[in-house]
């Protein structure tokens, strides 16, 4: 249970199971790049935040929702982050982080934060929790931090945009991820949150097919194309290509798999799928 009024003991159970506690409840957050992004978005302005391992020196803007606009410093990819560069802030009372495993932070070094002495909140963002839970838990997180509740009424209405879509408009739907001339990953839309909701909407998903990768397929473009989708998302992220090439007749749509769980990140992106579904403008 957190203290509401900031003056006194707060506490958090991450979901790794780790129990948090401070004498207070913190004010000054670090945090990775889609954790701080969606923590702006429910009124919780991270003091900086760091990128991954596939993030550079600067700030990959897909992934930074608000942050660039607020002002929020990057301090490079977490892994990479030192103790010095993290007291150089000004002081930090907690690490906000993402686990895809439900064990480990993913970004971050767990030893470096240990030895500054705050606590570190790693919050799932992988397949084995549906989208509705993994925004509700970072909204717990904000409430915790001294946020109101996030808004979810526009989810509501961006997801019944999403199923009137789905409902008119008969679409084949690849998600991908370019990794140069030769190589595409081919998202299995179960291991995605976002996908997987939008597939229970009534988005009709291309199966990639069997093959070795529990997120993605690797395969060549040639076989993206035999696939024949209607509508290809693109992973619009820093470290990913552009496509390679585009299966006759497809539209484009980006696609970022980092996309921050918050109601309004997620409410943005449903109602841009929606409009891609129907070849629209959002």
């Amino acid at each position: 249970m957190a203290d509401a009024t900031g003056t006194g003991a707060w506490g958090f159970t991450d979901d790794r199971g780790a129990a948090l506690a401070a004498g207070r409840r913190p004010e000054r957050v670090v945090a990775y790049v889609r954790a701080g992004a969606a923590l702006l978005d429910l009124g919780v302005r991270p003091v900086a935040v760091y990128g991954s391992g596939h993030d550079g020196e600067l700030l990959d803007p897909v992934k930074a929702g608000g942050l660039v606009a607020a002002g929020v410093p990057y301090l490079g990819p977490g892994r990479a982050l030192d103790a010095e560069r993290l007291r150089a802030l000004g002081g930090v009372d907690l690490v906000v982080d993402v686990t895809y495993d439900g064990k480990s932070p993913y970004a971050v070094d767990e030893a470096l934060v240990e030895g500054l002495g705050v606590p570190l909140a790693a919050l799932s963002v992988g397949g084995d929790l549906p989208l509705p839970a993994i925004v509700a838990r970072f909204g717990e997180l904000g409430v915790a931090l001294g946020a109101g509740a996030g808004a979810s009424g526009r989810v509501a209405d961006a997801e019944a945009a999403v199923r009137a879509a789905a409902g008119r408009a008969d679409v084949a739907v690849l998600a991908l991820s370019g990794a140069g001339p030769e190589q595409v990953h081919l998202a299995r839309p179960g291991a995605w949150p976002e996908l997987a909701r939008l597939a229970e909407l009534g988005v009709r998903f291309v199966d990639p097919g069997p093959g070795p990768g529990a997120n993605w397929l690797t395969a060549d473009w040639e076989y993206a194309v035999g696939l024949a989708p209607d509508l290809v998302l693109f992973d619009s992220r820093a470290n990913a290509v552009p496509p390679h090439v585009v299966p006759q007749g497809a539209r484009l749509a980006p696609w970022n798999p980092e996309t921050p769980p918050s109601p309004a990140a997620c409410a943005r992106f449903l109602q841009d799928l929606a409009a891609a579904l129907e070849d629209r403008e959002p």
